[in-house]
């Protein structure tokens, strides 16, 4: 009988790797501590509603790639594509953002798309996810774009880009729209077929299409600066000074409209030299009416997501650092049968105090279990001579040096040297 393996798309994350996702997390933690952010964890599953409504259904996304199915009481159901949506109806069913308050939340994860696996895109994959609801300003957007750098300096990332754009509101939007209904229309026999569906339904969508044609006609496009409405324009303009102010250049760009629908004003990518075509490494900007979309009132938000394998790869082909990988600091070797059980109790002592330690349990020959040392900076040895004496010797693996160091002084002696 063959062996069951894991489904197309998805991966183990074993222990050779796990130490690099606990670094990164645990940097971005630090960092949205930092910034006032509160870690929130919410259900891999929600209403299907929830996306159609929030994320848009006209994005491939819920078109797509959605993972939806019946439960047991007939109710759609989708694991989550995104974290955004997610956030929102919590900040809303919770009431964090009631009577003027904001909310600062961020939070970590596994989300599910089916769509084609590539390097660094899987149909289960992880991210990292901010955002600030209840706050209106141009100072908020500044805030999350300056957190995902932050982010991103203090992993040590190089070569990165940030690229901005403005996609307008409800006011300004439907001029702009019109202005590109027109303008792909004499371009139709140059658009792929799928933005030719996209042509009523949502041309901004075309903006965003990888076809290279549809990409040569896209740039040629009527860019949204000259549909902006007065709002619009002014928040744009004081985002583009904060980020300046803070000393942070960007990039332009009016193609960039992101694959969710619920974005307004603010949209922002920060792009990788080092990940080819598919280059993003986090993206996100403002989304004033998703609340409201998903039945709530008028929250206004502003976040941002970045993918745990992309940064992973980047930081691996860029040389950063992940800190040092977690290693046994004590082997404790029983030197006869005699003395497995002192070995236990002085394994579980050293654990209690905090000192990374292993000791055997299946019965091994003292030859090896010194053999399974490995890494270990010492090793502490118990035959019948250390227990009449009451001691451990004690062997500095590293310059091979062995003293006889009495039972009740053993954890203070290694937590002075480890």
């Amino acid at each position: 009988m063959a062996i069951i393996n894991a489904p197309r798309g998805t991966r183990d994350i074993l222990p050779s790797e796990s130490w690099k996702w606990a670094y990164i997390i645990n940097m971005a933690s630090q960092t949205m501590k930092d910034f006032g952010f509160s870690e929130v964890h919410l259900p891999i599953f929600e209403h299907t509603e929830l996306f159609s409504r929030g994320v848009g259904e006209t994005t491939d996304i819920v078109e797509k790639e959605m993972y939806t199915f019946n439960d047991r009481g007939g109710r759609s159901i989708t694991l989550r594509p995104e974290a955004t949506a997610g956030v929102v109806r919590a900040t809303l069913e919770n009431n964090l953002c009631v009577q003027g308050a904001s909310a600062k939340l961020w939070s970590w994860g596994p989300m599910f798309r089916h769509e084609r696996p590539q390097k660094g895109r899987y149909r289960q994959f992880y991210q990292i996810d901010a955002e600030c609801l209840g706050i209106a300003g141009a100072g908020a957007d500044v805030e999350i774009i300056s957190l995902t750098i932050e982010l991103f300096r203090r992993l040590g990332l190089k070569n990165l880009e940030v690229v901005i754009n403005s996609v307008g509101c409800e006011k300004c939007r439907p001029v702009y729209r019109q202005k590109l209904i027109e303008y792909f229309e004499g371009h139709k026999d140059e658009l792929c077929e799928t933005c030719l569906t996209r042509l009523d339904r949502n041309p901004l969508r075309i903006l965003d299409c990888k076809n290279e044609s549809c990409g040569h006609v896209a740039d040629n496009a009527p860019d949204i600066y000259d549909s902006l409405c007065d709002e619009c324009r002014e928040h744009f303009a004081e985002v583009r000074k904060g980020l300046e102010r803070l000393g942070f250049s960007y990039r332009l760009n009016k193609r960039l409209v992101r694959g969710l629908d619920y974005y307004t004003k603010t949209a922002y990518e920060i792009l990788s030299g080092d990940l080819g075509s598919q280059n993003a490494v986090a993206g996100g900007g403002r989304y004033d009416n998703l609340a409201s979309s998903i039945g709530g009132p008028k929250v206004p938000g502003v976040g941002f997501a970045c993918g745990v394998d992309r940064v992973m790869i980047v930081m691996e082909e860029q040389g950063c650092s992940f800190g040092k990988m977690p290693a046994v600091d004590v082997y404790v070797a029983a030197l006869g049968d005699d003395s497995r059980g002192a070995v236990q109790v002085l394994t579980y002592e050293l654990r209690k105090n905090n000192i990374a330690a292993e000791c055997d349990t299946s019965g091994k020959s003292f030859k090896a279990q010194m053999k399974a040392v490995g890494s270990c900076k010492f090793a502490c040895i118990i035959g019948t001579d250390e227990i009449a004496n009451h001691s451990v010797s004690v062997k500095n693996l590293q310059d091979g040096l062995q003293e006889t160091i009495a039972y009740d002084d053993v954890t203070e002696y290694i937590k002075s040297r480890v």
